[in-house]
């Protein structure tokens, strides 16, 4: 770390210490002081308020009454001025600004009720952001206000449920709500993210004994800060996802995803960090097989392999933008872990690979990169957040422990490389970093003749829950350049990242 960022580090530790030692001395709104016994089990809880009124009227049962308020500190050094992962990452070169620091603040407020055929749920948010040096969306110049800023107050979520699974097989979902599949690998809620992803769709739900799907058809809703947030008119995505425990001892998915775009949908008028790069019309079929967690005993494992077909325009390639590229691209990832259940602090190991092609000729007529769709790529590929499912290979090892049942430590190692040196390397958003040919040495682009080898990435996490209603969370990541990235500046010099940050969330 170098000394420039000191004042930084030590603000983030005063925001923890400032929060812990409030929260430490009086409880919230009346309680006792909080119970900071390590190894004391918490109660399962929806929130204090929720469970205040619960405990004092059981009909109360049927609202979901509640605010989250989130607050996190992030530190960011030769990587993140610019955007979460951009073309200046790791550069070293004069003038070039490449260390930021800022302060994050999410509250969500929450509303819902729900009977025995009909539900109905609303949750506003305000984010904001303070110190950002990336370039903001809609926010006023000068304002420190980045990319996760949006607000003063904005519709989150606002939707509206019909059916009651136990007595019929089907149940309808209409409004903006939350998409989230998986593990979130290829379509996600990205609530890391301090605005999070919402769409404004109608899904169908079948359940019955045999397998759950969901079918829906939706639009992207679109961050603009300062004004209240539509979605894309000309982005829709819908799909089919399918889930059966018919196997024995396994858990299948099956699914169906179309992203359809038209060449409208690159500019619909807020300034977005979700709006697409192009057209496409891209159909990803896929499947998940995991194991049943009773069934293996201390095992977990999956597999998740997907395939793409479709056209996909791209504009980076001036020979081939007037027309459509076929899309031709897959992903797979494979997870194993053993935990140790009876073992004094519940040690956890595990090995995780992920493939995402990319295109070994970005002037065929095809477009062989893997399409990302809507993730929260954050848990997978490094919590620095330098790359996504894209031209990558990515091996990790990760493992955890948990010293007290409140407190939990993880450690993670990333070792990445390209799929293909003659594509690019892909943010975690899934923009380019260089077009189709950068001047050697001075940037990224496309350069076969360099190492394919991103990098290495060590990331440190600890995760200590205070009450049933407050978390502090705190993370060291290291990313160590590889022979690509150290190639693809070595005229302008480079060096490694570090990513520091400290959150704490409350929720009442």
């Amino acid at each position: 770390m170098t000394s420039r960022s000191s004042s930084p580090y030590l603000s983030a530790v005063a925001l923890a210490a400032a929060l812990a030692s409030g929260a430490t001395a009086t409880g919230f709104a009346g309680t006792p002081p909080l119970d900071l016994g390590l190894d004391t089990p918490l109660r399962p809880t929806t929130g204090y308020f929720n469970d205040y009124l619960r405990s004092d009227d059981p009909y109360m049962a049927a609202w979901n009454l509640g605010v989250q308020y989130r607050a996190r500190y992030e530190i960011k050094e030769n990587g993140g001025a610019t955007g979460a992962g951009s073309g200046t990452d790791f550069s070293a070169k004069p003038g070039v600004l490449n260390d930021n620091s800022y302060l994050l603040q999410k509250t969500l407020i929450r509303v819902g009720y729900t009977a025995q055929w009909f539900e109905a749920f609303v949750q506003a948010r305000n984010s904001s952001s303070t110190g950002d040096k990336r370039p903001s969306t809609g926010a006023l110049p000068g304002s420190g206000a980045g990319p996760e800023s949006d607000g003063p107050l904005d519709l989150q979520q606002a939707y509206i449920g019909i059916g009651n699974h136990k007595e019929f097989p089907f149940s309808v979902k209409l409004g903006r709500q939350e998409l989230s599949y998986g593990e979130e690998r290829l379509v996600g809620a990205f609530a890391w993210n301090n605005v999070g992803r919402v769409f404004d769709a109608a899904k169908l739900r079948w359940q019955n004994a045999w397998f759950s799907g969901d079918f829906f058809s939706s639009r992207l809703v679109l961050p603009d800060d300062n004004n209240f947030n539509t979605s894309n008119d000309y982005d829709y995505f819908s799909g089919a996802y399918l889930t059966s425990k018919k196997l024995p001892t396994l858990v299948t998915d099956v699914y169906f995803l179309a992203r359809n775009a038209s060449p409208q949908a690159t500019s619909p008028g807020p300034r977005s960090p979700f709006t697409v790069g192009s057209a496409r019309d891209i159909y990803t079929v896929g499947a998940r097989l995991l194991s049943a967690t009773n069934d293996w005993g201390n095992i977990n494992f999956f597999v998740d392999g997907a395939y793409q077909f479709g056209h996909y325009n791209d504009p980076a390639i001036p020979t081939v933008s007037a027309r459509s590229l076929k899309q031709e691209a897959y992903m797979a990832v494979a997870n194993a872990s053993y935990t140790w259940q009876e073992a004094a602090f519940t040690p956890k190991v595990g090995l995780e690979y992920c493939f995402g092609s990319g295109d070994s000729n970005p002037t065929d007529g095809k477009h062989q990169t893997f399409e990302n769709l809507f993730p929260t790529n954050h848990k997978f590929y490094g919590f620095a957040d330098f790359a996504s499912l894209q031209n990558l290979h990515d091996l990790r090892f990760f493992s955890s422990i948990k010293p007290y049942s409140r407190l939990t430590l993880l450690a993670e190692a990333h070792l990445m490389w390209l799929a293909d040196t003659h594509d690019n390397f892909y943010t975690v958003t899934g923009a380019r970093r260089g077009g189709i040919a950068a001047t050697p040495g001075t940037g990224y682009g496309i350069n076969p003749g360099y190492g394919s080898a991103l990098g290495a990435e060590t990331d440190l996490v600890a995760t200590w829950a205070l009450s049933p209603y407050i978390s502090i969370e705190a993370a060291y990541c290291h990313f160590f350049r590889g022979s690509y990235v150290k190639d693809s500046l070595s005229s302008i010099k480079s060096q490694d990242a570090d990513y520091v940050y400290l959150q704490t969330q409350l929720s009442f």
